[in-house]
């Protein structure tokens, strides 16, 4: 029986830390994740777990001290957001290359500067090229059912890479809901034990991690992490279907909202699908449009050909970026969305719009201007505002 209660996406993460009981936390405090090493910490004070914490003197050496962990054999396991995770940048490749299993808990988090403590997505979008799986929840329930699916989704042997389990910053992981907790017992034997084929303390078979590599090999680790991202693709599905299994909910690599029918639609990550959501009934309901929504979950891997599918045939799409990356292709998310219609040669129209940067709130409003946009898109098939921010403070 699913154990009701009411935690904010911090609070999820670190029960299910608990639940997991990792061997090995290394963190260092940064807004707003500082809870959630704080929460693991108290754990660990009580009793609750046997994870060995260790206080680090910043976010560099926070992965660094989980690779080295998952290097001798350890689960690992760290928390950061925004420019902790840019003091890591060298250290996330190194756990990409070095195929370490590790799990971060990233709140999304804008990065400096100007300085900013409120959500977007610019940390985790700027780390999208490191070789780190990365999946992005809309609520604390998928925050939590997203951090248990790591691990096995990690540690599987066609996989072995770093998950990046995503959220976004004070909008999930401070603000409180309703959500439903596994048992104990059965994350415990959904997630495993973590048994590695090769580790360094492993006395029988003596190696190294991460050597330098001169060209005769570089090339090779890279096309290495590529197949195993590729592989990560149906694994993920697998640990879907196995998660839906114990607790009834089920995952996939994005959610179709009244997409049956539908020829406008918006491509959106993270929390703010949820107000989308509410702008898809109200314009059904009122006018009778056929508006739906795509909500991403997996960005990495990147789901091109099941997304090509679920969009090719719609009229007009809207792809929302919640990070700028001042490309003449438009956001990440944009950039990803329009290469994967044109692979399937796509007759629909799409256009990409940044939102909720540093932040800045989105309301239904917002989004039923953006359906009325596409509309016009469909009919006149000329894209005037391409890459235009939403609810940006004019002169």
């Amino acid at each position: 029986m699913a154990i009701r209660e009411r935690l904010s996406g911090n609070e999820a993460v670190a029960y299910a830390i608990r639940q997991i009981n990792p061997d090995v936390m290394p963190a260092f405090p940064i807004t707003p994740s500082t809870e959630i090493p704080q929460y693991v910490a108290n754990y660990i004070a009580n009793g609750k777990v046997d994870t060995e914490f260790i206080h680090v003197e910043s976010e560099h050496s926070a992965m660094s001290a989980a690779i080295g962990a998952c290097a001798a054999g350890a689960r690992a396991v760290t928390a950061t957001s925004s420019c902790g995770m840019a003091l890591m940048w060298e250290e996330l490749y190194v756990a990409a290359s070095d195929r370490l299993p590790i799990v971060l808990a990233l709140v999304n988090r804008a990065l400096s500067g100007p300085i900013n403590i409120n959500a977007d997505h610019s940390d985790s979008m700027g780390a999208r090229d490191t070789g780190w799986i990365q999946i992005y929840a809309e609520s604390n329930q998928e925050v939590y059912d997203n951090f248990l699916q790591a691990y096995p989704i990690a540690e599987h042997e066609a996989v072995h890479l770093p998950v990046m389990i995503c959220q976004d910053g004070f909008i999930t992981s401070h603000g409180v809901e309703n959500i439903l907790l596994a048992e104990d017992d059965r994350v415990k034997e959904f997630v495993g034990e973590y048994c590695p084929a090769h580790y360094l303390l492993n006395e029988k078979e003596p190696m190294a991690l991460g050597p330098y590599a001169v060209s005769n090999y570089y090339m090779e680790t890279k096309r290495g992490q590529r197949e195993a991202m590729e592989n990560a693709r149906q694994v993920i599905l697998e640990v879907a279907e196995r998660f839906e299994k114990m607790t009834g909910r089920k995952y996939g690599f994005f959610e179709e909202y009244r997409m049956e029918d539908a020829e406008y639609v918006i491509v959106i990550i993270g929390s703010a699908a949820g107000t989308c959501r509410a702008a898809v009934d109200r314009i059904r309901e009122v006018s009778g449009k056929k508006a739906g929504l795509l909500k991403i979950r997996v960005f990495r891997p990147f789901p091109e050909k099941e997304l090509a599918e679920a969009l090719k045939d719609k009229k007009a799409v809207a792809v929302l970026d919640r990070s700028e990356m001042f490309s003449a292709t438009g956001g990440p998310l944009g950039t990803e969305v329009r290469s994967a219609l044109y692979g399937v040669k796509s007759q629909a129209e799409v256009v990409n719009y940044f939102y909720g940067l540093g932040g800045r709130d989105i309301t239904v409003e917002d989004f039923e201007e953006v359906y009325v946009k596409l509309e016009e898109l469909a009919q006149t098939r000329v894209v005037k505002d391409m890459y235009a921010y939403i609810g940006l403070r004019e002169k």
